[in-house]
């Protein structure tokens, strides 16, 4: 059977269709699996009883209707549409929600839904990256531009990689490593932005850039962005007449999972990428996207056409949440400080293992990953990935993290991997062993 461009790019290997492959391999493998590679959250008990809790009483009155009255029961969330732009009930929660905490003036026109920030993301780099008009142009016969998302600091979401429609529009700015310490210790490392490298490029002179992108905190590394660095990100956006698209999906209000002490801003010209995924409902495939109007109404266009409409399945869990600040309370006094706990275990499980071996740690600032560099390894982390696969531990390996850069031409590329922390302690206990077995094992061989 023959594919067009289009399905032939979609059936090619990626990272994220390789992640995805393994994280539902692992569920369904009948022998034990430490999963450490997906992104997945945790199962927090707090968290679970109160979404059961929403759920049950969303469908306790018993409706089954097609009436917009009742928008906001579980029943009536599966029986009905909404608009393309998503749940009206809930684009209104979020709206009180936002203004009551962050007093961005925010109106409904100012928010879509989508299923999954992934889903967001298509949209996006679709509507920013690609064949522009070049209205500059003077030959009537080449009157088109390809522009790129630019990346301000890989590595990066393995996501992002393979949306665009046709080819890869990426343009990435390789990040300054500073050694640094965390709670006193040495041993770890911070991913900074090269503003030199950045304000250099000639694409963003030249005009070949649609938008600017980043996720804060940053998956796969947790680094926080500081607010210094964000505002600066934003000058340049606004200087360029491009827009900063911020991917929000570990971040504040909700999970809330960053633990630097920064502040979250909005203006028409940033675009805030939300989800419901990292919170505890993964499953409910529900994105947030917060920005102008005209973006709005871009998103909702292609919403009808791909979707006819998001799923209202989460929207309709989530609304009572928003509007009580339950899911900021969660947010703040459950996800986080376990995603914390959790990472303070797993620092001292691989000081443990590997305390004596070139391993250096991304600082934990946020996430539910840790970042592990092995310096000067021996064989490639992607080969690594199979040895420690072919011993029931998964992680990820770091070369698909890096969108719009040549990693054959990039070391550190090939040295580091993504390590999840949302396991329960004893997997991430069996797992950390595997992993300092194996990489102990190749630095000794190598020697």
């Amino acid at each position: 059977m023959k594919f067009s461009k289009f399905g032939q790019k979609f059936i090619q290997p990626t990272g994220i269709s390789q992640l995805m492959d393994d994280l539902g391999d692992a569920l369904k493998s009948d022998k034990p699996v430490n999963m450490l590679g997906g992104g997945n959250p945790a199962r927090i008990e707090a968290v679970n009883e109160l979404f059961l809790e929403t759920y049950q009483a969303l469908g306790s009155d018993g409706s089954f209707n097609n009436s917009e009255e009742t928008n906001s029961t579980a029943t009536s969330s599966m029986a009905n549409y909404s608009n393309p732009q998503g749940d009206a009930a809930f684009i209104d929660a979020l709206v009180g929600f936002f203004n009551r905490h962050y007093d961005w003036n925010l109106t409904s026109e100012n928010i879509a839904l989508t299923n999954g920030s992934q889903n967001a993301f298509f949209y996006l780099f679709n509507l920013f990256g690609g064949a522009f008009v070049d209205e500059s142009s003077q030959d009537k016969d080449n009157k088109s531009i390809d522009k790129s998302i630019l990346l301000p600091l890989a590595p990066e979401y393995i996501g992002y990689s393979d949306v665009h429609v046709e080819g890869q529009h990426f343009m990435a700015v390789l990040p300054h490593i500073d050694e640094v310490t965390h709670n006193g210790e040495a041993g770890f490392f911070k991913y900074r932005v090269d503003f030199e490298a950045l304000e250099k490029l000639p694409a963003l002179k030249e005009g070949r850039i649609g938008a600017i992108c980043c996720s804060r905190p940053t998956n796969p590394t947790g680094n926080v962005l500081t607010d210094e660095e964000m505002a600066h990100l934003a000058e340049i956006a606004k200087r360029y007449d491009v827009p900063l698209i911020i991917d929000n999906a570990y971040g504040m209000p909700f999970p809330n999972i960053i633990y630097s002490d920064v502040t979250l801003n909005w203006d028409d010209n940033t675009i805030l990428c939300f989800s419901l995924s990292k919170i505890g409902l993964p499953g409910v495939r529900t994105g947030i996207i917060v920005a102008a109007p005209e973006v709005i109404e871009a998103v909702s266009a292609m919403n009808a056409v791909v979707n006819l409409s998001p799923t209202r399945f989460g929207a309709s869990i989530a609304t009572p949440l928003m509007k009580n600040d339950a899911i900021k309370d969660l947010s703040d006094n459950e996800i986080k400080p376990f995603y914390q706990q959790q990472a303070k275990t797993a620092v001292a499980l691989l000081k443990k293992e590997l305390g004596d071996y070139p391993l250096s740690i991304h600082k934990p600032e946020g996430a539910i990953f840790l970042w592990l560099w092995f310096k000067d390894l021996p064989i490639t982390t992607l080969e690594l990935y199979e040895r420690l696969k072919e011993k029931g531990t998964l992680i990820v390996p770091s070369q698909y993290f890096f969108p719009g850069v040549d990693v054959d031409n990039y070391k550190h590329a090939h040295e580091c991997i993504r390590m999840s922390i949302a396991a329960d302690e004893d997997t991430l206990e069996k797992g950390i062993a595997v992993i300092g077995e194996v990489v102990r094992g190749i630095y000794d061989m190598a020697k």
